[in-house]
Parts: structure tokens; sequence; C-alpha cells
């Protein structure tokens, strides 16, 4: 996915992002075609001017593949129009239907300083065109991040998770994004370098919308940095619906908890997303302090999403993402309790 930020990137403005939005789905979530790059220079300042009369679906564009984040920033401050791809995953369709039309395409996925998985202080590390797939196999992440190990078999199918990036996931901003989903329950801090500045941003703060950001058009985003895991019984629940496996969900919820020796609930985040135009951090502290009786979940399940402000679309009206929020929430708590029970006292690492 092109790790694309702000609102001017969007080509035709805020007032047609839904629809080219529903005509991204429309393209399918899983065009993997990568062949606009084959062409492409090894070194940067080498672009490739593709021309007009060429066999390429997209229009015509330049190509060029820094060798640093200092190198994109440039590339992005000088070119009002260019756009970042790193997996390709969303990009590349939307350029092959013309939806997008940038004047320079920056690819980033050989970048070294934007790769990797790591712990720094309390944090794990994840750098923006890391791979979804190495993602998926990171022993830090299934030891540290277990609420997002349980939310990346989710993420597309295999042949997607190969090229897609965890930074292009975020950088796109569709609302039913697992990976988004699962930033914005953990408070996530999301990396932008602009120039010279890095600014940071909390994920709950940073999507405005579906495909839209508080990013400038002249940031990239170069890491993602997640809390660990906190001690404890801890349990997590990642749960979603789409009319089939692997595609767009039309709502899901996560949850991460821990319960203390007397089997109550000491802390839970939950999250909710593809139900409105964001995804949603809720507020569970209503919950906190019980012992998570199925009844109390559902209840609390149902009186969130009644705040909770859905859209409607071809695929699910808003009653029906009202109540499958509700639905689905329930279900990532009751599993992320089930979770931390199983765990026993001791606090172990089977977190459901």
């Amino acid at each position: 996915m092109g790790l694309l930020r702000g609102r001017s990137r969007m080509e035709g403005g805020e007032g047609c992002v839904r629809d080219r939005w529903a005509a991204d789905r429309a393209a399918g979530r899983h065009d993997a075609d990568a062949r606009h790059c084959r062409t492409a220079p090894r070194l940067s300042g080498q672009p490739v001017v593709h021309p007009v009369g060429s066999v390429m679906k997209p229009a015509s564009f330049r190509y060029v593949r820094p060798n640093s984040v200092a190198e994109v920033c440039e590339v992005l401050a000088a070119e009002p129009d260019a756009r970042i791809i790193a997996g390709g995953q969303t990009l590349t369709p939307m350029l092959a239907m013309r939806l997008a039309r940038p004047s320079v395409l920056v690819d980033i996925h050989r970048i070294g300083e934007l790769i990797g998985i790591s712990r720094v202080d309390g944090a794990v590390v994840i750098r923006s065109a890391t791979r979804q797939v190495d993602a998926l196999h990171s022993a830090i992440i299934d030891e540290d991040l277990p609420l997002l190990a349980k939310a990346l078999p989710w993420v597309g199918h295999p042949p997607t998770r190969t090229r897609g990036t965890v930074g292009g996931s975020i950088a796109n901003a569709d609302p039913s994004a697992e990976i988004g989903l699962v930033a914005v329950t953990l408070d996530a801090e999301i990396v932008l370098a602009d120039g010279e500045d890095e600014e940071v941003v909390l994920a709950e703060d940073f999507f405005i919308g579906p495909m839209l950001t508080v990013a400038s058009p002249s940031a990239c985003l170069t890491e993602v940095r997640f809390p660990r895991r906190p001690d404890g019984r801890l349990g997590v629940g990642f749960q979603e619906i789409s009319s089939r496996k692997s595609d767009f969900a039309f709502a899901s919820a996560a949850a991460q908890l821990v319960l203390d020796a007397d089997g109550a609930c000491s802390e839970l985040r939950v999250g909710v997303g593809g139900v409105g135009d964001v995804p949603l951090k809720l507020d569970a502290e209503a919950l906190c302090g019980t012992r998570l009786a199925d009844a109390e979940i559902r209840d609390f399940a149902v009186a969130a999403m009644a705040d909770v402000e859905t859209v409607g679309d071809l695929h699910a009206s808003e009653a029906y993402r009202r109540r499958a929020g509700a639905a689905l929430i329930a279900k990532a708590i009751i599993e992320a309790r089930q979770g931390a029970l199983n765990t026993g006292s001791s606090g172990g690492r089977n977190v459901g």
C-alpha cells in the first residue's frame, strides 16, 4: 500500500474521497499487479518517464527510488503530486484505473532504515516498509504485541501480505483496515518525517476520514510505535465480518484486557473498525473492576455502538453496521476474557 499521506494527496479533493474509496474496494483488495515497476532503475536520481502511448494502464508518471528518508522528503517537498509506493496493494489498482495520477512515484521499499521490527524502551517499533508477512512471523510481535499478532492473519491473504507493508496499511487510512484498528486500540504512535523535522502523532488522532490523515503532503510515515503488552493475566480478542474471508470488513472489533488475581478486569482496551469513517477507540472504563459477565459485556457493547456514528454503503447499511459492531465488540471482549482466564494465575503467554 502506498504511503500516501495528507488530504491534498488525494486527487479531486475531499469531496470525492468516499466515492474513490468505494471504487478502490470494487477494484478488489487483492490486485497485486506490480508490473508498473518493471522498467524501474535501481539507483535514485534516474527517473523513468512513461510515454503517453505506452502499454501502461496508469497515466504517465516518473519513477524514482531514493536511498534514504532524507531523499524521500526532498522529492516530496519538490513534487506536490508525488506519491509514495511501498507494497502497492492499494495504490497499484488505483493507478490502473487512473483514480490516482501522480506526477512522480517514489519507491521506498528498499530503504533499509524503513524496514525492521525492534524493541525500544517500552515500545515495539515497526518501521513503515516492513512487510506484513514479516510482522506476522515476528517473535517480537508474538511475545509483546499479542493483539496485533491476533489481527494480522485477518489482513488480506498470503500473497498480499507478502507485498503489503505495515506502514502502508496505516497511511492508506482505510477505516476497515485491521492494523489501523489495532494501532488506535493500543494508543500506538505514528512517526512522520518532514524534511529535517519529526512529528509523533497518536494513532487515534492520525485518521480523520476514509483515506485521509493529518499528515502533511510533504511528510513520510517512517515507523509505528506500539506499547508493549502489560504484565499480568492478559487476553486479546479480534473479530470481524466480511462477505468472504480476507475481503474488506463490514465491521471489526479488537480487545485487550488484564485480569487481576481475583479474576476482575483491571485494564481493558476496546476498538471498533469498519463501521464509520475512522477506526475508533471506545471508553471501556465501565467494565473495569467487574468480572466481565457475558450480560455486562453485551450491554456495554450495545451502549457503546449507540454512540457511534455509523455509515452505510452498497455493502452494509448504517443499522447493520451498528448491530454487527455491537456483536463483534462483545465477541472480542469475551474472547480476550477467556484467553486471560486460560493463562492462570502465573500470567503466562497463552493470551487467546
